[in-house]
């Protein structure tokens, strides 16, 4: 489970060049790998192979997010580096932010919207600046023509009836059939899944599988059949050359726990047996002396529209021992925390075990994790095994600074903040509090609370991770407000978690809004959240004005009147939250997510984007990757690890499709 980075975050200046380059709605935005130099040779050289490791599984994540990612990507590729004609023009520009936008999203859907990027160029210049190409360069198939190649691929790329979105989740559709997502084969429904995977639970188990994790479900001779994604199964190139890799980093792992994670995790690329992953997520829980850390394979179901396939993903790490403190004082006091929720004691943890967290410093992302990243991270997702084992969580506090030094001074909150006292409460005290709230979403959020026995932790299908998001960020709010955190020296006095509940309130409200276009929907689960937390809790304290829209020359601002009236309100949203989870209330988060988490007030929405866009900015961020270096010896050795950030954007896209081209066009 992952936190996102929210719209608002102010900053202090830094030598070092975190922004970059902008293009479409996106700004790129480089991360600094602090006290790297500081690390032994041995950890060094961990983090290099972990970090190759983590780039080979690219194309699963470009597969997986649609049939025709790879060969669209790699025709846009050949015509960019190829392209014969004036580079100067319109098209070719357009071409290039286009094939930016691809690469940023993994794919031809908008990485947050889920809506498909529109190509900004005409389909006759891409077909005729392909008929220049040597036609070794498009992988066409055998006796396939270029323009029978256009023909295939165009209307994906075209025309927009043809998979509109990456994943749909509107409420009445048939979700999988909608969605441009490559989990399900041709013909599949979600009755078809729904029907499928029910059939092989067992709720009586108390250790289950998360079923479908790692596999597609497609149709064979009309019987549906899951195709694991393993070593000699679908992604099996991609998988094999993740397994080098990890072999490669295995002798110089941190830890013999760590040197056992690695055994496990190959073991289950190779098997594809998810009794295998669970087994693995219990070693990689109890390795926590280490200095170095890593995750890599199937973890997040945020892109199926059903919650339970997940998208390959990898992140390379290493501790931040002063920042950990923090942390370390929250999972301490864990039980505390759970003890005094406001939720019903039947939802409570009698226990709370292995829960661990710490600060880290990024140092190589990948897959679902790149170039859009998360600031936090809480797993394994599995509830039996939090339950019996606990969780792991991480603040990643070079991503969150790089952000954070990114938005200074941009504008933001002297265009959107009600006051000038508001502000500087933010100034103040935005910072601490921003990264304490991830801290308590990751940390003990997600590890709070537990399902009630026989209770399908599926049952929430396409709502199960909003309201999961919305479980987390809530015990965040409502904690962050508590004396507790005075008393454990992480907030500096009583009013300071008051600058989390403006920015909250006003990003759930009004701000979040510039990351969508005119008429749609909030699609991304993220967002939902932030949304429903925001909106119920300004509808229910509406008739004591507890939070307010007001109007000031013509535009709109959050105002909160009562800030310990908004806490009791995060309060008995979080209890209604976690009672939902618990029972698996399938109609209750229906109705939760509906009715305050997708639609959008259109004139409002016209006002926010108005507003924003004479600030210059771009809605979204994400981050080019270091590039780190091996310096050997004469018999191959390595004597030390360089890392470097210079990389353009671009060069850095071109060279990891060429290095680490691990599939074929097509994956069926």
């Amino acid at each position: 489970m992952i936190v996102a980075a929210s719209t608002l975050a102010p900053a202090d200046a830094d030598d070092f060049k975190y922004t970059d380059e902008q293009f479409a709605d996106i700004q790129m935005l480089r991360y600094k790998v602090e006290g790297f130099e500081s690390l032994s040779l041995r950890q060094k050289t961990l983090i290099y192979y972990l970090s190759e490791a983590a780039l080979q599984g690219r194309d699963i994540l470009f597969d997986q997010n649609g049939r025709y990612n790879l060969r669209i990507r790699r025709l846009l590729e050949a015509v960019y580096t190829d392209y014969k004609g004036d580079r100067q023009s319109d098209f070719y520009k357009a071409l290039t932010v286009y094939l930016k936008r691809v690469w940023f999203s993994n794919g031809i859907h908008h990485h947050y919207g889920n809506e498909k990027l529109d190509p900004g160029f005409r389909p006759d210049d891409l077909r005729a600046a392909a008929c220049q190409l040597d036609p070794a360069r498009l992988h066409l198939a055998e006796g396939q023509s270029v323009d029978e190649f256009c023909d295939e691929l165009f209307p994906v790329i075209f025309d927009p009836a043809v998979m509109p979105m990456k994943v749909n989740q509107t409420d009445g559709d048939d979700l999988v059939l909608t969605s441009a997502v490559h989990f399900y084969g041709d013909g599949v429904t979600q009755a078809d899944a729904e029907a499928f995977y029910t059939a092989q639970k067992d709720l009586s188990d108390p250790h289950p599988v998360m079923a479908g994790l790692n596999s597609r479900l497609v149709k064979q001779d009309g019987q549906l059949v899951e195709k694991v994604w393993h070593s000699g199964g679908l992604y099996g190139a991609a998988i094999d050359r993740i397994i080098a890799d990890l072999e490669k980093a295995k002798p110089f792992a941190d830890t013999p726990a760590q040197a056992a994670v690695i055994d496990k995790l190959v073991e289950y690329y190779r098997n594809g047996d998810l009794h295998t992953f669970d087994a693995y997520n219990i070693l990689w829980l109890a390795d926590t002396a280490g200095t170095v850390d890593f995750t890599n394979g199937f973890i997040e179901t945020y892109d199926d529209p059903l919650g339970m396939k997940a998208t390959w993903e990898a992140i390379v790490n290493f501790k931040d021992h002063e920042a950990t403190a923090r942390t370390e004082k929250l999972s301490a006091n864990a039980q505390w925390f759970e003890d005094h929720s406001p939720v019903d004691a039947r939802f409570k943890k009698e226990e709370c075990k292995g829960i661990s967290a710490k600060v880290i410093t990024a140092a190589m992302l990948g897959g679902a994790l790149y170039p859009s990243t998360a600031i936090g991270i809480n797993l394994p997702n599995s509830d039996w095994i939090r339950k019996e084992h606990g969780s792991k969580s991480v603040t990643i506090g070079n991503l969150t600074g790089a952000y954070n030094k990114a938005a200074h001074g941009n504008g933001m909150d002297q265009e959107f903040v009600v006051d000038d006292a508001t502000r500087e409460l933010i100034s103040l005290y935005g910072d601490v509090c921003d990264e304490l709230h991830t801290d308590l979403h990751e940390c003990l959020g997600h590890g709070s609370g537990k399902l009630l026995p026989g209770t399908d932790p599926d049952t929430l299908r396409a709502y199960g991770s909003t309201i999961e998001e919305a479980r987390a960020d809530l015990f965040g709010l409502y904690y962050i407000a508590d004396p507790k955190l005075v008393e454990l020296g992480l907030t500096p006095n009583n009013v300071a978690y008051k600058s989390q509940y403006y920015s909250y309130m006003l990003n759930g409200l009004m701000t979040q809004l510039v990351r969508i276009k005119p008429g749609l929907n909030i699609e991304e689960a993220h967002m939902r959240n932030r949304a429903l937390i925001a909106r119920w809790a300004y509808e229910h304290g509406k008739d004591k004005k507890v939070v307010e829209l007001v109007k000031r020359d013509g535009k709109t601002y959050v105002q909160i009147n009562d800030y310990p009236a908004l806490r009791r309100l995060f309060g008995e949203l979080l209890a209604e939250v976690q009672r939902i989870k618990s029972e698996g209330d399938f109609e209750a988060a229906r109705r939760l997510v509906e009715d305050y988490g997708v639609k959008v007030d259109p004139q409002l929405h016209a006002e926010i984007l108005a507003r924003y866009e004479k600030l210059h900015l771009s809605p979204y961020k994400g981050f080019i990757n270091p590039v780190y270096t091996a310096v050997k010896d004469s018999q191959g050795r390595i004597t030390d690890v360089r890392v470097s950030y210079d990389e353009p954007y671009d060069q850095q896209m071109l060279r990891y499709s060429r290095d680490y081209n691990t599939l074929p066009d097509i994956n069926d």
